[in-house]
């Protein structure tokens, strides 16, 4: 079974804990199913917590997974109901993250499946690369189309970003569709024990 539990949540990147292991980040719109699909990926019920407000993750929340890696959980961007000075200070503060953090090496970027790849998944994109950090695509929510629709899309998101559609990934928290494509991925950076 995997072995995982909360290790701390900072505000600031004065804060962060020191580096124990490789870090994998967890990056999305407010509402984009970041929460549920951590929870899935290590199953668990309610490791990182979820909830029905965009918005609820303002914090860098981090995760010991196995001794073997840490999952970050980043604040949600996006249409939240909090003020441009309150959004601003989550922007600044994963911006910063991803610039002094060395060991981070993957940043997974959520995106409903219903939705196109904007001007803030594209920019967030190519922060990751200028900081080194390996950029993941996964589309959530897969379970709330049909097989031909979610081809479709990934067609359409694949053009859009130039992207091709096989490092597309998408996941349903609801089935589990996609888990063990999505762990294969970050064992290929991390290795870690799923058993």
């Amino acid at each position: 079974m995997i072995q995982a539990s909360f290790f701390t949540s900072v505000a600031d990147t004065r804060h962060l804990p020191p580096p124990l292991f490789p870090e994998v980040a967890f990056a999305g719109r407010s509402n984009v199913g970041k929460s549920s699909l951590m929870n899935k990926l290590l199953d668990r019920k309610q490791l990182v917590k979820t909830g029905k407000t965009p918005g609820k993750t303002r914090l860098l929340n981090f995760f010991n997974v196995n001794d073997q890696a840490m999952f970050v959980d980043l604040p949600g961007y996006g249409y939240a109901a909090v003020s441009k000075t309150e959004r601003g200070k989550w922007g600044r503060l994963m911006e910063s993250y991803f610039q002094k953090r060395n060991n981070l090496v993957m940043c997974l970027i959520l995106v409903d499946i219903r939705r196109t790849f904007e001007e803030e998944e594209a920019g967030l994109y190519d922060l990751l690369l200028r900081y080194n950090v390996a950029p993941c695509i996964v589309l959530t929510k897969s379970d709330k189309l049909s097989k031909n629709q979610l081809l479709n899309n990934k067609v359409r998101i694949s053009k859009d970003t130039g992207i091709p559609v096989d490092r597309l990934l998408h996941f349903s928290a609801v089935t589990g569709d996609g888990r063990d494509a999505l762990r294969e991925v970050i064992s290929d950076v991390v290795p870690i024990d799923w058993k």
